[in-house]
């Protein structure tokens, strides 16, 4: 079975820690180059230094300082990414979820900006960057979503609302790339320990005049796995997703949840 990505470059958004970091790790385990993109410049200095060369001098790792959450920004500065030629074999399209919020209560200007984040800024990426996987007869774009896809989160009335949309555009792009040899898939993140999570846990015990440590225990109980998950769980199914092996994987919303999904 062949996980091999030797020769393959790979662009890792929100890169700088949690799921972004664990799967920048785990690709270049298997011998992609990798580049790191977020807004964080010594998170990511921290995060490249930390990434291991398996295949040695076949492998250079390097960082984008880019704000993905305002795509004209993106647009207008990813030709400096591509120059000289390099091209891109894998995306993984990553960025922080829009803050918690009732949907009763959610201001209109926030689902504008929630779609620039983690819709317009993804669009913009693979659209300079699926030619040369076209050219190279070798794509994998890979969004991290949520579960929200399949089950809304409560809440989270935004990211619920904006990853659905999302979802939609990755099958619709899988259907349309596939004849190039590019597969689309979403991964679906459960509960993971990340600081993210942690930031939710606290945000929610604020809200209910709980504990964290009441809110993280009654989250697990919703889990039948009876854990959190770790960001290393899900770059493994990313790492997957972008190896050779899954070539014939495509237009799928992927759950790694520990069970805890009441959907199939």
């Amino acid at each position: 079975m062949n996980f091999d990505l030797t020769g393959k470059r790979a662009l890792v958004c929100g890169a700088s820690g949690g799921i972004g970091r664990a799967c920048a790790m785990g690709l270049a385990s298997l011998g992609a180059s990798v580049t790191l993109a977020a807004r964080d410049e010594g998170k990511l200095k921290d995060a490249v230094s930390a990434l291991s060369k398996p295949r040695g001098d076949k492998q250079q790792h390097d960082y984008w300082v880019v704000d993905l959450s305002k795509s004209a920004d993106v647009k207008q500065r990813i030709g400096t990414l591509l120059a000289d030629g390099r091209s891109y074999h894998i995306l993984i399209n990553n960025t922080g979820g829009p803050p918690p919020s009732r949907a009763i209560d959610t201001a209109p200007e926030a689902f504008a900006a929630g779609l620039e984040s983690l819709l317009t800024t993804p669009h913009v990426l693979v659209q300079a960057l699926a030619p040369a996987m076209t050219a190279a007869r070798y794509g994998r774009i890979i969004n991290i979503t949520s579960t929200s896809v399949k089950q809304p989160i409560p809440n989270l009335a935004v990211s619920n609302a904006i990853r659905a949309a999302t979802a939609n555009w990755a099958k619709n792009l899988s259907q349309e790339l596939a004849p190039n040899g590019i597969t689309v898939n979403n991964v679906l993140p459960g509960y993971t320990d990340t600081e993210r999570l942690n930031q939710l846990f606290t945000n929610r015990a604020t809200k209910t005049n709980s504990t964290i440590e009441k809110v993280k225990a009654d989250v697990i109980a919703s889990i039948p796995a009876g854990r959190l998950g770790a960001a290393e769980e899900i770059a493994a199914a990313v790492a997957f997703l972008a190896s050779p092996a899954a070539a014939y994987i495509n237009g799928i919303n992927l759950p790694v949840d520990g069970g805890r999904l009441a959907t199939l």
